[in-house]
């Protein structure tokens, strides 16, 4: 905490004050992109993005990565409006690395280094290392664990259905006859499986789905299906993308990997349809305590106990994160098609979410 202290500390009573005598006086959104660019560390994740060989050297992926981050900030829907932005406003260009409008590279190389950004990952990896630089050293109480649909303009994929197993007669079998094995669902498998392996295994192709919402009517959408973990202080530390049609019990043990390695917490807050004991189980064996709504299916619904009932009030912050995502930075406005581009694009809005609400502890 002291480190974050000194950078924050560094921004506000040096940086902020020279910028401003080099540029126009800063708004409040251009500091807060500043202070998150600081908390990025960018350059040292740029390596792998840097030209090597013959011919024309490429335009700098640092400052189009800054570009992105900027995008996501100011919530612009399209990436023309980005460079747009950038060849009208001398200070984010500058903060991003370009002196003139001429020096801005053109839409195809903005979508050129998006799509390397996508396939090596990059905003996710910022991401990790962030999370774990700053949150890992320090004890959460709470992980909120739940989902978001991710709506998209892509065709929905048409997926083959499986062979059906063939069912064999009904009632006790005979005497010496062996019963068919019966299939195990995807969740009662993952725990015995790596991070790796259940990321691997979770479908990531565009299609439908369909959830109730609060007030209990159905909503159908096409796209995907964004899966969060947050921290008591409304920081999303961990992230996984599915396909829509995918219930949320079956993201819970991969997220739940996925934060053992980056975070230490004591207790999962999880609604009802992650009511599972599978998952009950696996939460336990990391050393944390559960705390899942109970689901009745069709029986008499257990209410929780007014100790747990309290603590499973701050699975809030889950929601305020999915709608910060969708209402500030860029979760509704998404033109790329694809997982691996649709997540990239949702991650650089989660890296400057998780900047600034590591940024607001210190306030």
């Amino acid at each position: 905490m002291s480190t974050l202290f000194d950078i924050w500390y560094t921004i506000q009573q040096k940086l902020f004050p020279w910028l401003e005598q080099e540029l126009d006086p800063l708004s409040e959104k251009e500091k807060n992109f500043v202070q998150i660019i600081s908390l990025l560390d960018l350059p040292s994740h740029m390596k792998e993005f840097r030209w090597r060989g013959f011919g024309r050297k490429k335009k700098s992926r640092l400052c189009i990565a800054k570009a992105f981050v900027a995008k996501s900030v100011y919530n612009f829907e399209t990436t023309d409006i980005l460079i747009e932005y950038l060849s009208q406003c001398k200070n984010i260009r500058r903060l991003c690395g370009w002196e003139t409008a001429g020096e801005l590279p053109s839409r195809a190389t903005f979508s050129r280094s998006f799509a390397e950004f996508s396939e090596n990952s990059l905003p996710q990896k910022i991401h990790e290392a962030m999370v774990k630089a700053y949150c890992g050293q320090k004890l959460a109480g709470h992980i909120s664990r739940d989902s978001t649909a991710i709506g998209v303009r892509e065709k929905p994929v048409k997926t083959e259905k499986p062979e059906s197993i063939p069912k064999g007669k009904r009632g006790r079998p005979r005497k010496g006859e062996t019963p068919l094995p019966k299939p195990k669902k995807r969740v009662e498998v993952q725990a015995s499986r790596s991070l790796k392996e259940n990321l691997s295994d979770l479908p990531t192709h565009c299609n439908v789905g369909t959830k109730k919402n609060s007030k209990g009517y159905k909503e159908t959408w096409i796209g995907y299906k964004l899966h969060l973990d947050t921290i008591d202080g409304d920081i999303p530390v961990s992230a996984l993308l599915s396909s829509a049609s995918l219930h949320d019990s079956q993201a819970a043990i991969p997220l739940s990997q996925m934060s053992y390695e980056r975070v230490t917490n004591l207790y999962d807050l999880m609604d009802a349809a992650y009511d599972s004991p599978e998952i009950h189980a696996f939460s336990k064996s990391l050393g944390h305590r559960p705390i899942i709504d109970h689901n009745p299916r069709r029986g008499e619904k257990i209410e929780m106990d007014p100790a747990s009932k309290s603590r499973f009030a701050e699975r809030s912050s889950a929601e305020r994160v999915n709608s910060t995502l969708k209402d500030n930075y860029g979760g509704r406005n998404i033109r790329v098609k694809g997982a691996g581009k649709v997540m990239a694009h949702l991650m650089f809005g989660i890296v400057s979410i998780t900047a600034m609400q590591i940024f607001r502890l210190l306030l």
